[in-house]
């Protein structure tokens, strides 16, 4: 499915973009509006995804951009792109909840790898996923991605990325050769 196919249209996000992509994000992960869809993180973290501050630094950064996927003048998907090396780190993933699992997720994937690969000239791309999201890890795993073992623990204490509902939260690194 290509992005003419989906009627999308990708492009990077600008300070504009800030209040809608925050939304987006929320929407995604926390909250009940994430139910909607399978991407939530509410059964694990309380709080916020993001921030307008975090979502403008990523905007703004060296060798990094926010990509966004609009339907219809509507910001409906976006991801974080940022060079680092010989390698592409991929993170910021929203889907809005009411269209997951119709295929978009996979349509971005495919555009922020070969965007990766384009401008960057990386071989591989790297994310990071708290490991206590099968579902989401096997999705990625279907995508091409490979779990490492390599984990880091989560930022317990830093409201910023969320409030914790269980002790043992960690994140693990998974990669993808971009070939």
């Amino acid at each position: 499915m290509d992005a003419t196919a989906t009627g999308l249209t990708f492009r990077d996000a600008t300070d504009a973009d800030v209040d809608a992509l925050v939304a987006l994000i929320e929407s995604a992960y926390r909250g009940d509006d994430s139910r909607a869809g399978w991407t939530t993180e509410a059964d694990l973290l309380e709080g916020q995804r993001t921030d307008p501050q975090g979502v403008l630094e990523v905007i703004k950064a060296p060798g990094s951009r926010l990509l966004t996927a609009e339907r219809d003048g509507r910001v409906v998907a976006c991801c974080q792109l940022e060079h680092r090396g010989d390698h592409a780190y991929f993170g910021m993933f929203a889907v809005s909840p009411a269209l997951q699992g119709a295929g978009l997720g996979k349509v971005v994937m495919a555009q922020a790898e070969r965007l990766a690969r384009q401008t960057w000239g990386v071989t591989e791309m790297q994310m990071t996923v708290i490991s206590q999201r099968e579902d989401l890890i096997a999705w990625y795993e279907r995508r091409g991605y490979r779990r490492t073992g390599r984990t880091q623990p989560f930022p317990y204490g830093d409201e910023r990325f969320g409030i914790p509902l269980r002790s043992d939260l960690r994140f693990e690194l998974l990669v993808k050769p971009l070939v």
